[in-house]
């Protein structure tokens, strides 16, 4: 399984925007072929940091979804409303069984 955390922080005039192109993202990526979970988080000790949680059955399924013209489109639209560069970190995982 893939695991994505990433994060954007808001321009203070831009993050109802942001926030609206952000949930219509997750929810069109949920529809995807190997996307387990996909979900946007406003963080509650700065509520212009926006954090998306991902899981991804493989690669293959992960670099099918950058490879879609409208996830290229949703970062392309979405940076020039971030007031710093936005953070993504990749995991590779197995689950536990408890």
């Amino acid at each position: 399984m893939i695991i994505i955390v990433g994060s954007i922080i808001a321009k203070t005039d831009s993050l109802n925007e942001l926030l609206a192109m952000s949930l219509e993202h997750v929810r069109r990526s949920r529809s995807e072929p190997g996307c387990l979970a996909h979900a946007v988080h406003q963080d509650a000790e700065n509520p212009l940091r926006l954090v998306f949680v991902e899981e991804w059955s493989d690669r293959k399924a992960l670099a099918a979804h950058f490879a879609l013209s409208a996830s290229r489109a949703f970062v392309k639209a979405a940076s020039p409303l971030a007031a710093e560069s936005p953070k993504m970190n990749i995991y590779e995982a197995s689950a536990i069984q408890l």
